[in-house]
């Protein structure tokens, strides 16, 4: 059974970091590609930052130069550190995998920028 849990996320002001986590069972972690999304309210889910088994990385121009996507494959762990954050980065973040042609999702980790 595939599971891919998120925690890390929360309240935090503008110009702050947060680090959330996702960590993955049911999968071989380290031969697959692995990505961030997120969706903001009244918005469509949208694909922030993604990195390939063999550590490349992408992000959306959004984001580039504020976050950085990184997994640790001894602890099944994906991680996205964001830095600088803006009220518009508010928004649900997931994590994402596909395996064996499945797409899987977490439940999400709520990240507001607020003051």
């Amino acid at each position: 059974q595939v599971q891919l849990v998120e925690s890390g996320g929360g309240l935090v002001q503008p110009g702050g970091s947060l680090r959330p986590s996702c960590a993955a069972s049911g999968i071989i972690f380290s031969v697959n590609d692995m990505a961030w999304y997120r969706q903001a309210p009244g918005k469509e889910r949208e694909l922030i930052a993604g990195i390939t088994s063999r550590g490349r990385t992408n992000y959306a121009d959004s984001v580039k130069g504020r976050f950085t996507i990184s997994r640790d494959n001894a602890k099944n762990t994906l991680y996205l550190r964001m830095n600088s954050l803006k009220p518009e980065d508010t928004a649900v973040y997931y994590c994402n995998t596909n395996w064996y042609g499945i797409n899987y999702w977490g439940q999400g980790t709520q990240v507001t920028v607020s003051s």
